[in-house]
């Protein structure tokens, strides 16, 4: 008998040994992912329901670890399929079927597309969101493109270096950073969309939190609306996303940018984090927004330390759980200034390191102010997840 150890950090080396030996595509992609072991943290569990999961994991040969009011269970994810099933869930765990069903699915099957205004962006591959910024104040490059021309050839470039969507914006949310009023945004972004919709040059996404604002910019030409306030700071935003047919990008920030610094305060940032991310997309499926419209971003740099912010990077997964299509904008931001002591004009480097390591851990979409050597990592990250 011959032993080789597969590397199943990904079910990728385990769907390739299947493949290999004569399994279809599809049944060995669903077999490799249902070996590949999982742990997932269950709250507000009562007594008697953790007394049935130690119970369950006793006989299944899973993992359970409790405590007062909440449970880790670790198995394979064919193993805790059947808790996802009304008709298998054993006695006193029927509440958890719902909620382990609907992670499971998106675990097994992520979403694959993106629905924006006009057509379908396939998410099979890194989608690079390339940011032209026409603002005075912004952090990286405030007043460099505050005109339509100069905004124009950024865009131009940014197209040739291989982004896929545009993403304006006339507000500058950097830390402490004043509000600026709907008209005086309006002012700034709109003739700049105009202008790249007349060109051809898109799809285009407005970065801002203002109603008004995504109004206007879908009436020059704007497929999605990014907000990163998460529909929290204007409640009429999620309508006109809803009304527009817009995608939009629903963004974790607590606060607003001149108070999120001192909201730093996370027990866990990852999992408050994915919850608070959860509630906004909820926010956008109330206001009609269908499912497929969504992405939700972790807000890399918003009210998160430097630590805070790498282990939300080792642990997207939690972000990707929720089931949506997952953006990450590390670029240049001061947390890869922490770690490499660069300079924030000279992160591209780090930018590019951090976006292929977010794609491994599931992100899909990556928002940069400069896409060369981030298109080119994460290129050979896709080579590394890409079945052959």
């Amino acid at each position: 008998m011959k032993l080789t150890p597969l590397a199943a950090h990904t079910p990728e080396a385990v769907r390739a040994a299947l493949a290999a030996r004569g399994w279809d595509a599809q049944p060995a992609w669903f077999a490799a992912t249902g070996l590949q072991s999982l742990v997932v943290l269950l709250e507000d569990v009562t007594e008697p329901e953790r007394e049935a999961l130690v119970r369950w994991g006793a006989k299944a040969g899973a993992d359970v670890l409790t405590g007062e009011g909440w449970a880790l269970v670790s198995a394979a994810a064919s193993r805790l399929a059947p808790l996802a099933r009304p008709d298998r869930v054993p006695p006193g765990l029927e509440r958890l079927a719902p909620e382990l069903g609907r992670f499971l699915a998106s675990y097994a099957d992520p979403p694959r597309r993106w629905e924006i205004v006009g057509r379908t962006l396939s998410l099979d591959h890194p989608v690079l969101i390339g940011i032209v910024n026409v603002t005075p104040d912004s952090f990286s490059d405030g007043g460099r493109f505050s005109t339509v021309d100069r905004a124009v050839a950024q865009a131009e470039r940014l197209v040739a270096e291989g982004c896929e969507l545009l993403d304006v914006g006339g507000e500058s949310t950097r830390p402490g950073a004043a509000p600026v009023a709907s008209t005086e945004e309006i002012g700034r972004v709109a003739p700049v969309i105009a202008q790249l919709a007349r060109r051809g040059l898109g799809p285009i996404s407005v970065d801002t939190r203002k109603a008004a604002v995504a109004r206007a910019a879908l009436a020059a030409g704007a497929a999605v609306i990014n907000d990163v306030s998460g529909l929290a700071f204007d409640p009429d935003l999620a309508r006109v996303v809803a009304e527009g047919g817009a995608g939009v990008i629903v963004m974790h920030m607590r606060g607003t940018p001149d108070t999120m610094e001192g909201l730093a305060v996370y027990r866990q940032v990852a999992v408050e984090v994915a919850a608070e991310l959860g509630a906004a997309a909820a926010r956008a499926e109330r206001a009609d927004v269908p499912r497929e419209r969504i992405v939700v971003d972790p807000g890399f740099g918003f009210a998160k330390g430097p630590e805070q912010n790498f282990r939300l990077l080792d642990e997207l997964a939690t972000v990707v759980g929720l089931g949506y299509p997952v953006a990450v904008g590390p670029s240049r931001k001061r947390f890869l200034g922490a770690a490499t002591g660069r300079p924030v004009e000279d992160r591209d480097r780090a930018t590019a390191v951090a976006c292929a390591l977010a794609w491994e851990r599931g992100a899909r979409l990556f928002r940069v102010h400069d896409a060369a050597l981030t298109c080119e990592a994460l290129r050979v990250a896709g080579a590394t997840t890409s079945a052959t």
